[in-house]
This record gives C-alpha cells, sequence and structure tokens, in this order.
C-alpha cells in the first residue's frame, strides 16, 4: 500500500498575490522617483527612498487617507512579511556588494586609525545613552520593564551605525575609492558587529538572567566565522568563481555570487548572529579570493542597486508612525535623545580620528559618516518594541533618530571631502572600481 501524501499547499491568494504586486511597484516607483529628486537636489538617491515609506506608512497615508491604506497595506503578519522578505534579499546582496567593495589592503595598512575612529564612535554615544535612559520620563519606559535593561538598549541603540545606509550614501556620491569612505565602512563594521553583540546580550537580559556562557558563545561564534573565511571559505569561493569565469557571459558568474552572498547569510544568521554580517564577510572573500573581473559582476550591482535596494529602503518606513510626536512630552525627549545621539556619535568618532591623526576635515567626514543610522536603527528599535523593552513613543523616538542621521549625513559629507585632496591611491582605486559599471563586450549597455 503506498503511503498517503501529504495534501499539496494551497498558492497564494488571488486577492494578497494582487496587493503584494501594487505594493511592490508602488513602492519601487516611489522610490526611484524620490531618489531622482533628492539627487537633484544634491542629496544621494536613499535619502528620497527612505521618505517613501514614511508617505505611505502610518505617518501619512493611514492619517490622509485611512482606507486606502488599509487596503493597500493590510494589517495582516502575511503579506508584511512577502514585502520583507524582498527587503531582506536586497539589504543583504548590498551589503556583499559593499564587502566587494572593500579595499583590505587599506584595511590592513591603515586597521589602527579604523579602531580607533571605531571606539571612539562607540563608548562615548554607549555611555551618553545609557545616561539618557536612566534620565528619560519614566512614562516612556513600558511598565515592568526594567530601568537598566531600558538603559543598556537605548545605548546601544546610540551607538550603531547603518552599513547598508552609509554603503548606498557612498555609493551614491561616489565616495566609496576613497580613504575616508574605505575607513568610514571598516569602523562602521567594528560598531555594527559589537553592536549586533551588546544587542544579544541585552535582549538576553530582557528575557533571562545573563550567563558568562551566553557571552562567550556569541564571541567564540564570531571568531570561528573568522577563521572559517580565511581557512575554507576563501577555497570554496575562488574555486566557485574560476568555474563560472569559463563562461563567455557573466550570468553564472553574477548567480553565483548571488548564491554565496546568501548561503553565507544563512550560515551566521543559523548561529544566532545577524545575517548581514555573513553577506559582508562574504562579499569581501569574492572581491579577494575570488579574483574576479568587476565588469561580471556589473548586472548584480545594477539590479540590486536600482531595484532591490531601493525597495528595502521603502520598506523600511512603513512602520513608522511619527504622528506620536504630536504630544510635547514625546517631542521634547525625543529632541534630547537625538541631540545626545549626534554629538556623542560625532564628538566620539571626530576624537578618534583626531588621535589617529588624520586632519579636521577627514575627521568630520568621518564623524558624518557613521553618525547615519538608517533602517539598523528601526531593526534595533522593532527588536525593542517586540520584546517590551520600548514603548511606542519611545520606538518613535528612536525612529526619529534613525531618519534624521540619515538626512544629515550627505551635505556634512559632502562639504568635508571637498577640502580633502583625492590622493594617487584613490585615483587608482576610483579606476578599478569604474569597471563595475560597465558591461563586459558584447554584452548590454549598462542601465546606471
Amino acid at each position: 500500500m503506498l503511503p498517503s501524501l501529504a495534501a499539496p499547499i494551497a498558492p497564494i491568494a488571488h486577492h494578497d498575490l494582487l496587493v503584494f504586486l501594487l505594493q511592490v511597484g508602488l513602492l519601487l516607483m516611489l522610490a526611484v522617483g524620490l531618489g531622482r529628486l533628492a539627487m537633484r537636489f544634491g542629496m544621494p538617491a536613499v535619502v528620497g527612498e527612505l521618505f517613501v515609506g514614511v508617505i505611505l506608512g502610518p505617518s501619512f497615508l493611514a492619517w490622509a487617507a485611512p482606507g486606502l491604506h488599509t487596503w493597500l497595506f493590510p494589517a495582516s503578519p502575511e503579506q508584511y512579511h512577502l514585502l520583507d522578505a524582498v527587503g531582506q534579499i536586497g539589504v543583504l546582496l548590498l551589503v556583499g556588494l559593499t564587502g566587494m567593495h572593500m579595499d583590505m589592503s587599506l584595511v590592513r595598512r591603515r586597521g589602527g586609525t579604523a579602531a580607533g575612529v571605531s571606539i571612539g564612535g562607540l563608548v562615548i554615544p554607549l555611555g551618553l545613552g545609557i545616561a539618557a535612559g536612566f534620565l528619560l520620563p519614566k512614562a516612556l519606559i513600558p511598565e515592568g520593564t526594567d530601568t537598566t535593561v531600558f538603559a543598556l538598549f537605548l545605548g546601544v541603540a546610540m551607538c550603531v551605525s547603518a552599513i547598508p545606509v552609509i554603503a548606498k550614501t557612498l555609493m551614491d556620491m561616489k565616495l566609496i575609492h576613497r580613504n575616508i569612505g574605505q575607513l568610514t565602512l571598516t569602523a562602521g563594521m567594528l560598531d555594527d558587529a559589537f553592536g549586533w553583540f551588546m544587542l544579544s546580550i541585552v535582549s538576553a537580559m530582557a528575557v533571562n538572567a545573563v550567563s558568562a556562557g551566553t557571552v562567550f558563545t556569541s564571541l567564540a561564534y564570531l571568531a570561528a566565522i573568522i577563521v572559517f573565511a580565511l581557512t575554507i571559505g576563501r577555497p570554496i569561493v575562488r574555486g566557485a568563481l574560476r568555474l563560472t569565469a569559463r563562461s563567455e557571459e557573466p550570468g553564472p558568474t553574477v548567480a553565483t555570487a548571488a548564491v554565496l552572498i546568501l548561503l553565507a547569510s544563512a550560515g551566521t544568521h543559523a548561529l544566532g548572529l545577524e545575517a548581514v554580517f555573513g553577506a559582508f564577510v562574504c562579499g569581501i572573500l569574492i572581491g579577494t579570493a575570488g579574483k574576479v573581473d568587476p565588469s561580471r559582476l556589473a548586472p548584480l550591482r545594477t539590479v540590486v542597486l536600482s531595484g532591490f535596494a531601493p525597495i528595502f529602503f521603502a520598506t523600511a518606513g512603513l512602520r513608522m508612525d511619527l504622528t506620536a510626536l504630536v504630544r510635547p512630552e514625546v517631542l521634547l525627549a525625543g529632541l534630547a535623545v537625538l541631540a545626545i545621539a549626534i554629538i556623542g556619535k560625532f564628538l566620539g568618532a571626530y576624537a578618534g580620528a583626531r588621535l589617529s591623526r588624520l586632519n579636521r576635515w577627514e575627521a568630520l567626514a568621518l564623524g558624518a559618516g557613521l553618525n547615519a543610522r538608517g533602517v539598523i536603527e528601526v531593526v534595533v528599535a522593532m527588536v525593542g518594541l517586540r520584546l517590551g523593552i520600548l514603548s511606542v513613543e519611545a520606538y518613535t523616538i528612536v525612529v526619529l533618530v534613525a531618519i534624521v542621521t540619515s538626512l544629515m549625513a550627505p551635505p556634512i559629507l559632502r562639504m568635508a571631502m571637498t577640502r580633502v585632496e583625492q590622493t594617487a591611491e584613490e585615483e587608482i582605486r576610483e579606476n578599478e572600481q569604474r569597471a563595475w559599471t560597465r558591461q563586459p563586450a558584447g554584452g548590454p549597455e549598462p542601465i546606471l
């Protein structure tokens, strides 16, 4: 007797698919449009893309046209998860591309400088954030939440940076080839690695008592990933890309790079670490160990920067509700936290850069870049909201920090970098990275 087969899973409902397609199409259309508009005003496209979610989310559309908002963005977890899945693929591929652009020889030569900037950008905002957590009105702390846990969580939220936002800002402004751009990404990576580690500790404190074993396990996983990447990961990436290089078409190389990034992300996520960490490490391996012709990966860059990434940044604002800021006590607390976040990150990064013997304009540029919190801050805030560490009002304040700091970065970066002369090394790196926007001979014309 044949075993009975399980009933086939029903496909996505007709209406759900219709809503999903309309969501993606509308978000991408507005993200491209507002991104181009932002560029006309001298800002990177990511600024306009971030505003799409704010316009279509609870902050505006739900207030101006509640019926339309409810139909287009129904309060259904399954519907939101579809958008989240597309956005997650976008951010992982974007972070992987960022890793490919990293100049590891510069990191090795100036790792001490990046570490100094990172430490300054961590310690000062972390301390100020913890102090603010103890001083904020008790009404902003959810009932039953320990004040110490709330203060530690706020400190973590103040010290993180946003690698995806920083990366796309540097790409949009054509600064990723500059030494300051590379140092900003390196210091931001160190900041975020520490931030995710601290987030896991504070989250454990909110749910269970933190133990030495929890801390040791997280550190052991981080060390194991780095060792694996340097020993086994390098030959795997090199071998896979050598096989695809035999094809005259760039398609196999693009597909292989995407597969490697997504599998590396799955690996770190399975260990309880952030998926973006695996994507970043894999991107570095592709850019260094793979020795692949950058022009063969140009189609991947085009698709990610013109399609997936704008959708990701647009969806990030859909859960933001800035209408809570109409309450005076929330607005005042938000302005205080915003000031602490900006001053702490700028002061810390500036001090670390100056102690590392960078000039004041380079230090200012580093402070501006690392000050951008972006969607990483939103992700951290969502974790706090889910665990009950943050109230809705405190969540809104943290989101305010994310938006304002992301808007501040481009103009300050532009002003500072106009006063930093480009070196011969940077010109060579710029010429090498121009190949990323060119297709191989016989391929289609680049879209960007």
